[in-house]
């Protein structure tokens, strides 16, 4: 028992601390927090078992698909559940200091500009999604999530309740969030777009 104890010990040493890490060991404590095991979140997210577990080692880097179904799961925005995993928020955050997630199999980029705050609902994040970059959400983490997607650089195609939006650069789009969405930049550069979400 010692051995194995050691050898854990060892590779939790020679792995760098990271935001992967630290929301691995996030989403364990969530999913422990009500009792589930790894079959009953598999079943409420429609993620696989595997995943899931791996997600919760570190072993892998989740999706934003994923991580937005576990949101929706667990009740929150993605941008609360980041904050989960990084220090406490302030009231000024600098550029440098603004939490960067990746899906790099996506080709997305997303930024949390201002944290979220436990006493207000509304967030600002910036998105960069690579030419032929598509992302497809099943559900808002929280239904009736409100929105506003303002383009800053680039082409965003953005479809929501069946109906697709072609947003050029200064183009805003608000929406309220009840079902699938699905944010796809068709080129040929990509796009940069700011996202201010409100929670209803």
């Amino acid at each position: 028992m010692k051995r194995v104890l050691d050898v854990s010990r060892d590779r939790a040493a020679a792995v760098p601390d990271s935001v992967d890490r630290r929301l691995g060991a996030r989403l364990a404590e969530l999913r422990a927090e009500r009792g589930w095991s790894l079959g009953e979140l598999a079943a409420r997210s429609g993620a696989s078992r595997s995943t899931l577990s791996r997600a919760e080692r570190a072993e892998i880097s989740p999706t934003a698909a994923l991580l937005n179904r576990l949101c929706a799961v667990y009740g929150r925005t993605m941008s609360q559940l980041l904050a989960e995993v990084e220090s406490e928020p302030v009231t000024v955050v600098r550029a440098a200091g603004q939490p960067v997630w990746e899906d790099r199999a996506a080709g997305f980029v997303r930024r949390s500009v201002s944290p979220p705050h436990t006493g207000l609902r509304g967030e600002l994040v910036e998105g960069r999604l690579a030419a032929g970059g598509d992302i497809a959400y099943d559900r808002p983490p929280v239904l009736g999530l409100e929105q506003h997607i303002w383009v800053l650089d680039g082409r965003l195609d953005v479809v929501a309740q069946d109906v697709e939006h072609r947003l050029d650069a200064g183009d805003c789009l608000r929406l309220r969030v009840w079902g699938p969405t699905r944010f796809r930049c068709p080129g040929p550069d990509a796009v940069r777009y700011a996202l201010v979400v409100v929670e209803p």
